[in-house]
């Protein structure tokens, strides 16, 4: 990475091209197991009260265990025979709360090819939101929290994410290898937290927080609530903080509602795209709805639902809108690392003057939005560590440029990191001695 001026970001070149994508798109709804519709064949979700009830109606009621999340009480199983009567029976049981299909979460792709402007900088987003006016102390010290990106992997040989030597697990091999050949997870990581400090390549917003790879999904982007759920309640029980979700889909689930409950539970923040449905009927999208509730205006809320803007600040014109958005940031052509394993078809190299090492690229969507707020929380959180999760999310509600007026377009509107770091800065300053928050009067934190 070029140093210009104290700024983390790489400088552009007349007629550069590179490719932005839409991600974190819609997927197909799950049905719980009293509609008409058909069963598929292959498993069911069973929620549960207690360990006792589950045994005493998986004697009755036979099923091979596929995963256990007892943190959740959430099993899955694959019956023999047609699964839609297998479900019937089971959720007739005492002590069986419901049996549900899996919901699926998908990140989809639509390519389209966007030039860097003459001189503006291929990082653009770092200085837009301001991350380039933050303290290298504050960086410092975000070293402290650990980020989860739950997604598709990560490329591990990215240089900013070698740097950082984060922690990995996949849900899926159940193991420490996260291959990334879609390309979603090592972009979405490196724009969260990918190294600031390595002479190489991008910047991502939150210095030197570590890094946590939970890999959900595989190479075509999709995977299951089940899958999110295990990721979430993993990357929980290993010390994160904060959680970047850039995923979706157009319906939720016991298991998923269970395991948003229980990383907030923990303390966790919960960070999540909004979708890229503004032109396909604009639906609601979860998790992110399930962080800030439809009809809630920004008030109240378990986490953060995150829009994507313009360079000019705007909502970019595939972002979802709607009554759950908390704020936007960043999310048309923005510049991270690209996986080397990913199809260059789908994420197409630039060349950056000065970079020996890497692949690096454009893309677009609320996914590439959402780990920069995360990323801005870990800063947040390492100027007062002190906060709940629910006083940094109003923090960078509060200070994003609507000013602390809410609208459907963007939320609270667009992020500035330094304006959110400075706000958390005057509290833990303000606090008395005992360690009481404070509040001023030039400052009220939003419920969520």
């Amino acid at each position: 990475m070029i140093l210009c001026g104290g700024v983390r970001f790489l400088r552009a070149i007349s007629g550069a091209i590179a490719a932005a994508f839409l991600l974190a798109g819609p997927a197909s709804p799950a049905v719980d197991q009293g509609t008409r519709t058909a069963w598929p064949q292959g498993s069911a979700v069973v929620s549960y009260t207690g360990e006792r009830a589950l045994e005493s109606a998986l004697a009755r009621h036979p099923a091979a265990v596929i995963r256990r999340l007892p943190a959740l009480n959430v099993v899955e199983v694959r019956p023999r025979g047609d699964v839609g009567r297998y479900a019937a029976r089971l959720a007739a049981e005492p002590g069986i709360v419901g049996v549900e299909r899996t919901a699926p979460r998908r990140s989809l792709v639509e390519p389209a090819l966007m030039a860097a402007p003459a001189g503006e900088p291929f990082q653009w987003q770092y200085a837009a939101v301001h991350a380039d006016q933050v303290s290298p102390q504050i960086e410092e010290a975000a070293a402290r929290l650990t980020i989860a990106v739950i997604d598709t992997g990560a490329d591990l040989s990215a240089p900013d994410l070698a740097a950082k030597s984060p922690l990995t697990h996949s849900v899926l091999v159940r193991g420490t290898g996260v291959t990334d050949r879609n390309g979603h997870g090592t972009f979405v990581a490196a724009l969260a937290a990918g190294s600031s400090s390595n002479g190489e390549g991008v910047a991502g917003i939150a210095g030197d927080a570590q890094l946590l790879i939970v890999q959900a999904g595989g190479p075509t982007g999709s995977f299951s609530d089940v899958d999110e759920a295990a990721a979430i309640v993993y990357a929980v029980d290993h010390g994160a903080r904060i959680l970047n979700l850039s995923l979706g889909g157009p319906s939720t689930s016991t298991t998923e509602r269970r395991a948003v409950a229980y990383a907030v539970a923990h303390g966790a923040l919960l960070v999540a795209a909004v979708g890229n449905n503004q032109a396909s009927g604009n639906p609601v999208e979860y998790p992110a709805a399930l962080l800030q509730a439809p009809g809630s205006r920004g008030v109240g809320g378990r986490g953060l639902a995150v829009a994507a803007s313009t360079r000019s600040g705007t909502r970019a014109s595939f972002s979802s809108t709607g009554t759950h958005l908390s704020l936007a940031a960043p999310g048309e052509g923005v510049f991270s690392a690209v996986s080397g394993l990913s199809a260059a078809s789908r994420y197409p190299r630039v060349a950056v003057p000065g970079s020996t090492r890497g692949l690096y690229g454009y893309g677009s969507g609320t996914s590439f939005a959402t780990p920069q707020v995360a990323g801005a929380a870990a800063l947040v959180w390492a100027a007062d560590p002190q906060l709940r999760a629910d006083e940094v999310a109003s923090i960078l509600e509060q200070t994003a440029s609507g000013h602390g007026s809410w609208n459907t377009e963007l939320g609270y509107g667009v992020l500035d990191v330094a304006a959110a770091v400075a706000r958390a800065q005057d509290l833990a300053n303000a606090r008395p001695h005992d360690g009481a928050p404070a509040r001023s009067a030039a400052f009220k934190l939003t419920p969520k």
